[in-house]
């Protein structure tokens, strides 16, 4: 296997690794408003991913910078063809992260609510946006002989690939609902366990159809068996979830999520980003990628830090690790 193969293969995982992470965190940030009856429920939700969040958004950092070492003009045509939906993901992003240190600062009701607001449209939009973007990489877009995009912000927003966004944040929230079920006690956890049913149905029927549709259009053998492992456990997820098995419930649902990112990169490799205009012009692992002499000190590199950033966030999630209600709230902090 050629260098750029394996940071094809690692860029996989780290974008794995963020939709895992911030997907459970995105679907949180919607239930604030979806399953939080009160001030004081929806503190307990944002405190379940309150010393986690940010950690979890270094895996996107790290997808980002490893993409533009690697392969330099896949990011190019990238953030040049989908500059305005990443702009209004990163912007969300920025506001996300104001709204969750700012949101108790002050005790006005108003103050709290408008932060509130914010950390629920923030999650909903990116959890959204991902998948249109992903959608779209994988059915292809319009670049020219240079590997320039040429397209406009039109051709993004296809059915396709708008299935792909409901996907995505359907996913997300069930995600976030067996998470807060796995982190809550008492009636939440409950009224949790009861929203990952209904929101989980959903997800079930969009992702099976999104699924398929992938598989028909661009898949293959290897991509066959991921999309029956998504599915498998995305079944299995709803059943030890209605069984009050949380734990059970929220790794089938990140096992989900691993094995439908994985199908994505299946049957996009060996493309980096499909052209649709013609299959000669598609920038692809070879095409795209560094010298093999950069990619070699970034495999040094790689190995090196990467364990040190698992080690310290699987610290942070075991420190972290109880359960929480609205009897661990103060009155002063709601």
């Amino acid at each position: 296997m050629e260098l750029h193969d394996v940071w094809f293969v690692l860029i996989a995982v780290l974008w794995t690794g963020y939709f895992f992470l911030e997907g459970f965190d995105f679907g949180v940030g919607v239930l604030t408003r979806l399953l939080a009856r009160n001030r004081a429920e929806r503190r307990v939700l944002i405190n379940t991913i309150g010393p986690v969040w940010d950690g979890n958004e270094v895996w996107l950092l790290t997808a980002g910078g490893a993409t533009f070492a690697a392969f330099p003009d896949w990011y190019a045509t990238l953030f040049s063809g989908f500059y305005l939906p990443l702009l209004v993901i990163l912007v969300c992003l920025i506001v996300r992260g104001v709204a969750f240190e700012y949101r108790a600062k002050r005790p006005e009701e108003n103050w709290q609510r408008n932060w509130e607001t914010a950390i629920f449209w923030t999650s909903l939009i990116p959890a959204f946006l991902w998948g249109v973007a992903f959608g779209n990489i994988v059915r292809g877009v319009k670049i020219d002989r240079n590997f320039e995009y040429v397209g406009n912000l039109w051709d993004l927003l296809n059915p396709y690939a708008l299935l792909g966004g409901v996907v995505t944040l359907s996913l997300f929230t069930f995600h976030g609902a067996v998470f807060t079920a796995l982190k809550t006690v008492g009636d939440i956890r409950e009224r949790a366990r009861s929203t990952a049913l209904y929101v989980g149905l959903v997800t079930a029927v969009a992702a099976l159809v999104f699924l398929l549709w992938t598989q028909i259009d661009k898949g293959n053998g290897r991509s066959l068996v991921a999309m029956t492992v998504a599915v498998a456990a995305l079944v299995a997820a709803l059943v030890a979830n209605q069984r009050g098995r949380e734990g059970w419930s929220f790794a089938l649902s990140g096992v989900t999520i691993v094995a439908a990112v994985a199908m994505l990169f299946l049957t996009l490799f060996p493309n980096v980003m499909p052209s649709s205009l013609n299959e000669q012009w598609s920038l692809t692992v070879t095409n795209a990628s560094s010298s093999p002499y950069t990619l070699k000190i970034m495999t040094w590199c790689a190995g090196i830090a990467t364990p040190i950033v698992l080690l310290y966030q699987g610290w942070t999630y075991w420190v972290f690790r109880k359960r929480i209600g609205t009897q661990h709230i103060a009155e002063t902090m709601h």
